[in-house]
């Protein structure tokens, strides 16, 4: 906006910052890496954790304590899956189940939030509750997504876990045939 100096003054303290190309240690550490921000797992996480946060503040706005639980239960464990994904815990704790347990939390979402927000716009006639109510039909929609992704990816590995196991079961069928053949 403001015009550059044509021959900038060297800053004394650059030589003491890290340059660009090196990471910077501290709170940088903690932010999820630019590639899964952009992947669409990342995507989702982030319009999950947004529309929950969105929806809970409308919801304060207009008083509803009946309704406040959800969001920020929702919001919150969006952002733990966000920073679970993003920072490969799935990889690090190996006894989890971690796509069964985001597909629960997407389809519980989901239903709930379609719930409540049609509770809200039915019910209610404030201009809070009818918008908390709208974010919280989009927030169904992106949870609705997210958990229909899950299914497919689950189901595309549970269908390569079922071809393997059958090879292995003719593999050893097919052995045993042989090795009695041979032994008459």
């Amino acid at each position: 906006m403001w015009p550059r100096d044509a021959d900038p003054e060297p800053d004394p303290e650059s030589a003491n910052r890290p340059q660009s190309g090196r990471t910077v240690p501290g709170l940088r550490a903690l932010l999820p890496a630019r590639a899964f921000l952009c992947s669409l797992k990342g995507r989702l996480l982030l319009a999950e954790s947004g529309l929950s946060f969105i929806t809970f503040i409308c919801y304060v706005v207009a008083s509803a304590s009946a309704f406040l639980t959800v969001p920020l239960l929702e919001f919150l464990l969006a952002v733990y899956f966000l920073f679970a994904d993003a920072m490969q815990l799935n990889d690090k704790w190996q006894g989890l189940c971690w796509p069964m347990m985001d597909f629960l939390r997407c389809v519980t979402a989901a239903l709930i939030y379609f719930v409540i927000s049609i509770t809200a716009v039915a019910k209610y006639s404030d201009g809070a509750y009818k918008a908390a109510g709208v974010f919280g039909f989009f927030a169904t929609i992106v949870f609705a997504i997210d958990f229909y992704l899950i299914f497919n990816e689950v189901a595309k590995f549970l269908k390569q876990g079922d071809s393997v196991n059958e090879t292995t079961a003719h593999r050893t069928e097919g052995d045993d045939s042989n090795s009695d053949s041979d032994s008459d």
